[in-house]
């Protein structure tokens, strides 16, 4: 019925007074409905036809049901999702974890090897135990390509006069491929990398930096030390034989260059020398 002093309506089903054509309390209809049945106009409210006794549907309006279902379908599923979510990212954190001690655990082997190599530690790499206080927390960030490699050939050099093959063929290839990054290489950095491959087994390497020295400078004392090194475990006599000829004749002018490489290098010419038939 509709209110005599005003345009608003007071609702059949629950006497809330409003306007529109639904109650905002109950979503009764305010407004005349047609019968589906017979066509008849029902009052307000009515639940079944006075014409035809058809029951009315319900009076609450389609799209304020479906946003009401909506509502109080997001509103009682909104905290279980939150708790899943939480539940995930709880499973994940823990997982992360988990993952990161093993993998840690896991990579110490090789994170360890940098100061194995010599390339964490400010002590010597020549074999003898750096201070305690000495020791620090690997930075090879600061280290050229150049003192990366003369560490790690240090270490291999180390390695090999201990005895260690196995840890001689761990750390060759990083050494190796460390002194091809110096590319082009010097008569220096040809020895350094042939004898690395000349400890670590890889004789065709080593001959082929042998080779390449004594092709710039035929009486080079590196060159032909190397030379003789690599027929020797080739079984070669006679090509030793030969390279230690030629080293005899040129080692009094050779040295006489002083060049850096034979200062570096001095124990290993003497030791050549030493064994040189003269």
């Amino acid at each position: 019925m509709t209110s005599p002093s005003t345009s608003e309506t007071v609702c059949a089903s629950c006497s809330t007074v409003g306007s529109g054509r639904f109650c905002s309390n109950c979503g009764a209809a305010l407004t005349p409905l047609a019968c589906a049945g017979c066509g008849a106009t029902m009052s307000p409210g009515a639940r079944f036809c006075h014409e035809c006794g058809k029951q009315v549907a319900s009076t609450q309006p389609a799209e304020a049901s479906g946003t009401t279902t909506a509502k109080v379908g997001a509103g009682g599923s909104l905290p279980w999702i939150v708790a899943a979510i939480a539940l995930v990212t709880l499973l994940a954190f823990l997982a992360g974890n988990a993952f990161n001690s093993h993998a840690g655990s896991s990579l110490d082997a090789p994170q360890n090897a940098l100061p194995q190599a010599g390339l964490g530690e400010t002590g010597p790499v020549d074999g003898t135990a750096p201070d305690q206080g000495a020791v620090r927390a690997p930075d090879i960030s600061q280290l050229s390509p150049q003192e990366r490699a003369d560490r790690l050939f240090n270490r291999v050099m180390t390695l090999n006069d201990q005895g260690k093959s196995d840890s001689v063929l761990f750390f060759a290839p990083m050494a190796i491929e460390s002194y091809r990054m110096l590319s082009p290489l010097n008569a220096d950095q040809r020895y350094d990398l042939g004898r690395i491959a000349e400890v670590a087994g890889a004789l065709p390497l080593a001959k082929a930096e042998a080779d390449t020295i004594l092709q710039q400078n035929p009486t080079h004392l590196l060159g032909l030390i190397l030379a003789a090194r690599i027929a020797s475990l080739d079984n070669r006599a006679a090509d030793r034989a030969s390279y230690e000829s030629r080293l005899a004749k040129a080692y009094p002018a050779e040295l006489a260059k002083k060049l850096p490489e034979y200062e570096r290098h001095d124990a290993d010419i003497k030791n050549a020398m030493g064994s040189v038939k003269r």
